[in-house]
């Protein structure tokens, strides 16, 4: 113990004051200067130190008069009333998760409080929660119960179909941290190239592989983190902590279904499901060990396009009816698999950590190929044909000696192939037309076999009785292995595979901590930490097939690559790494018995793009006993992803004003052809946070109310389309885009706009009869604050600030109708949206979910029965679905609906519990 009276200074300020004249005397002493990561001198490490010191000396200061009354007890009544001291300091015990189940472990690092003290917004989700749901993937579960969380169905989203892009309070998903058991979570693979505005271009992390049965419960803060946390934790952090039980066995088995679109009873996107959890072990060394299985059915909104009515009444009764699959894509084999352990080691020491492992196939559609306007594979040029003018079928000469010209043009005249001109190339061996082979056209099927691991291990333990020490590892790993079949290289013409491997996106993380929390006296508690994260996004070739250029067909007009999305090729593909080191200080310091203040700082040094420091201060202040006053202000900041900085995608979507289907890339901002459009090194974004709220705990009744403010600048989006040159597309190919050859356009990664989010949450929980009521508002304007016009457009403008809801609410009512009987109804509001794929804006609607429950077996067993959205309720429909004589997008409503759009799900769940 230090003999307080003795010394003036406290252990910390001694030892900041040690370090830095260590690190001077080094430098006098004419050794090496210290370096970081990317060969940066020690300037990161001092000022670090620097700011750990400015901010401890603060905290203690405010303790000073604290300390010096405990040093006088101390010495006065010596050894025996310095044990009592010691007695009314803080405890800070090692923890057990889920111990504490009225604590929050997020909010602050200094130690565990209610939600009532927290002096910032923290939404605590019960496993319960989500038992009364008839879903499975975590994200929608989420959705459910926090109104500022976002997720749509993304039908056809490319790489999003595979890992959904969510949203908290309007943010992207990348812009939220995920924490499991207090411990940064890996983000996914998969990078967002197609989805709502605010989604474009994320990479956030992968929430469907964390089985909901393995959740003790979710903390939804509400709050910028990243002074305490770091990157990403701009609009907030969700922490999900894990069952420590170790004892006990519970199943869960869910079956369910969509009401199709015609009204019947069941339809479609079956859902099968089966979960357990069994604990083991005793107190001293446990494993909670979870495990789900299930499988989903698609589900099918589509309409019959106009240009696909007009094949078959022409006579082509090869085209399928609906062409394109919008909805709910394939989901099988979804495999998850998680760990909890712990084990005490001695009296002072514990181990603990957690580990997981998922893999499941997503199977989902792409857009129809339209057998005679297809460019690149059916579409041929206009020719004069008699004096008139018409459009033909692209016909190849396979030798490549005629180029084409051997083989006579097939006009195209009422939606029908001239029938002689086709009779001669289709039994002429030399010519080669797709007709051939997908008669009707073909719709591409796009899927992953996605697989997520992660492994933590750590030991925490106590020294000196107060001093509370954590050292962990992790290691996480996300891979979308893709697959896309259905489809063609059309430069390969007759040779070409039906079902390709593009290759993969492989994320990796590495993260290093150690944390400390010490109280000083019985008004401060100190928390402290270092950090280091390496991450590596890889791209994995694909095979030859999916990238080659094809001759002589290529250069004949047949589009090179996989048509839908391209493989990575040999050129194109690489693995990039980024390290980052950090070291934080917080304290938690009590002034008065009503008064609650927080201060954190923390520096954090990236190889790529350099050091920042990030600052927080937040406080909770209890006007009455009833009523508290609580407010934050920060800063924070996203580092660019190694896979946004170095990954490129190309994809087909439906243009709205020319009618049909074109291919547009995204390019690293470093691509020449980016450079000459605006294109430069990504930056990180940076932000200000600020909330105020008022806090009610009226015994039974409690209510919270919040403010907040976050201003983002430099955030990342991708550009709008340039239209591609014959120049920009031979460079493209050199750097290994070989499909850039059938592109109109591209757009690159950017920072290029400055956003203001502001809004109010409204919580509000009572007893109402035999059970409660709990009633969650959010509303979220979100608005663009500057940008460049010459990068983006207005209508990615309009996109990003009303994509997704202003408003949405929960209203939950559970009651006892027996004593073995519960019913829950639920009423769900989603504000109005704009889609800016098919540029109209649609209306809100109220979804009504209802559940009964009966239990019996002495409350061991329990049969559920439900539906979402019971009263199957659809968005708006689509004007433009059908589209005009060249077709349509087919999609019968928005893409973006807020709450999907495949009506109302039927389940009936059994549980079991020991």
């Amino acid at each position: 113990m230090v003999n307080r009276a003795a010394s003036s200074r406290t252990p910390l300020e001694c030892s900041c004051i040690f370090a830095m004249t260590a690190q001077y005397a080094r430098r006098g002493m004419g050794d090496t200067m210290i370096r970081i990561s990317g060969n940066k001198p020690a300037t990161f490490v001092l000022r670090s130190i620097a700011l750990f010191c400015l901010m401890a000396a603060f905290l203690m200061v405010t303790a000073q008069q604290t300390l010096a009354q405990e040093s006088a007890e101390e010495t006065a009544t010596g050894e025996e009333q310095s044990t009592s001291a010691e007695q009314q300091l803080p405890e800070l015990p090692i923890v057990l998760e889920g111990e504490l189940e009225s604590m929050t472990v997020v909010g602050a690092r200094t130690q565990p409080r209610t939600i009532t003290e927290s002096t910032v917004p923290i939404d605590v989700i019960q496993v319960e929660e989500f038992i009364q749901q008839g879903g499975s993937d975590l994200a929608d579960l989420m959705r459910n119960v926090v109104p500022s969380y976002n997720v749509n169905t993304q039908p056809i989203s490319d790489a999003g179909t595979i890992v959904r892009p969510a949203n908290l309070r309007s943010l992207a998903p990348d812009q939220v941290l995920v924490l499991v058991n207090g411990k940064r979570r890996h983000r996914g693979a998969v990078i967002n190239w197609y989805a709502n505005a605010v989604a474009e271009g994320a990479q956030g992390p992968d929430l469907a592989a964390i089985p909901s049965i393995a959740l003790e419960r979710v903390e939804v803060l509400r709050d910028g983190a990243s002074a305490q946390y770091g990157s990403d934790a701009i609009a907030g952090v969700l922490n999900f902590q894990l069952k420590d039980n170790y004892d006990g066995f519970s199943l869960e088995t869910k079956v369910g279904s969509f009401q199709d679109g015609s009204g019947r009873f069941l339809g479609d996107g079956e859902l099968f499901l089966i979960a357990g959890n069994v604990g083991v072990g005793h107190e001293d060394a446990w494993l909670s060990l979870s495990v789900e299985y299930g499988n989903s059915s698609e589900s099918v909104r589509s309409v019959q396009t106009a240009s696909g009515r007009a094949l078959i009444a022409a006579g082509n009764l090869d085209i399928a009816n609906p062409e394109t699959f919008w909805g709910q894509p394939f989901v099988r084999d979804d495999l998850k698999i998680f760990a909890n352990y712990g084990a005490a080691i001695g009296d002072d020491l514990e181990f603990f950590g957690h580990a997981n492992y998922a893999s499941k196939e997503v199977d989902g559609g792409f857009y129809f190929r339209n057998p005679h306007t297809r460019g690149g594979v059916y579409q041929g040029p206009v020719v004069d044909i008699g004096g008139v003018m018409r459009p033909t079928l692209l016909v190849g000469d396979l030798d490549g000696v005629g180029q084409g010209s051997e083989c006579a043009p097939v006009p195209i005249i009422n939606d029908r192939p001239d029938q002689a001109a086709w009779l001669r190339v289709r039994d002429d061996p030399n010519c080669f037309s797709f007709l051939k082979m997908f008669p009707g056209g073909f719709t591409p099927r796009f899927g992953a076999f996605a697989s997520d691991e992660s492994v933590v291990l750590g030991i925490r333990g106590r020294a000196a009785t107060l001093l509370r020490w954590e050292l962990s590892a992790a290691y996480g790993r996300n891979e979308a292995d893709y697959f896309i079949y259905n489809t063609v290289n059309a430069s390969m013409g007759p040779d070409t595979p039906t079902y390709f491997d593009p290759g993969s996106y492989v994320q990796s993380e590495v993260n290093l901590n150690f944390d400390m929390t010490y109280p000083v006296g019985n008004n401060l508690v100190l928390a402290a930490g270092l950090e280091r994260r390496t991450e590596t996004f890889e791209l994995v070739e694909g095979q030859i097939e999916s990238y080659l250029i094809g001759q002589p067909l290529a250069s004949q007009g047949f589009t090179p690559a996989t048509n839908g999305f391209a493989g990575f090729s040999k050129v194109a593909a690489g693995s990039w790494d980024r390290s980052n080191n950090a070291i934080y200080l917080e304290g938690g310091l009590t002034p008065t018995d009503r008064w609650l203040l927080d201060l954190a700082v923390r520096a954090e040094d990236f190889e790529d793009f350099g050091t920042t420091t990030n600052y927080k201060v937040a406080t909770n202040f209890s006007l009455t006993d009833e009523v508290k006053l609580r407010g934050s202000a920060s800063t924070g900041f996203r580092a660019p992803t190694p896979g946004q900085q170095n990954a490129f995608n190309i994809t087909t979507e439906f243009d709205l004003e020319l009618n049909d289907l074109v291919n547009n890339g995204t390019v690293p901002s470093n691509s020449r052809a980016a450079e000459l459009k605006g294109g430069k090194p990504l930056d990180a974004e940076k932000s200000v946070n600020i909330s105020a709220g008022l806090v009610f705990d009226l015994g039974t009744v409690s209510a919270t109310i919040d403010y907040f403010d976050i201003r983002v600048r430099d955030r990342l989006t991708v550009s709008q389309n340039f239209e591609l040159t014959d120049e920009e597309r031979a460079q493209l190919i050199a750097e290994g885009i070989t499909s850039a050859a059938g592109l109109q356009g591209f757009q690159f990664f950017t920072n290029d706009f400055d956003s203001a989010n502001r809004g109010i949450d409204v919580v509000v929980s009572a007893p109402v009869g035999t059970g409660t009521m709990s009633l969650a508002y959010n509303y979220t304007s979100s608005e663009v604050t500057d940008h460049n016009p010459e990068i983006l457009d207005a209508t990615q403008i309009k996109a990003l600030e009303e994509g997704l809801p202003r408003q949405r609410g929960n209203l939950t009512l559970t009651q006892s109708l027996a004593d073995n009987w519960n019913a829950l109804g639920r009423a769900s509001y989603f504000g109005s949206w704009y889609d800016f794929r098919d540029g109209e804006t649609y209306d809100g609607r109220v979804l009504v979910d209802l559940e009964s429950t009966i239990r019996f077996n002495d409350d061991r067993s329990r049969i559920t029965v439900g539906a979402q959205n019971i009263l199957n309720t659809y968005p708006d429909e689509n004007p433009h679905a059908a589209g005009g004589p060249s077709g349509g997008p087919g999609n019968k409503y928005s893409q973006y609906s807020p709450f999907g759009f495949s009506g109302a799900f039927w389940y009936v769940k059994y549980g079991f519990s020991l």
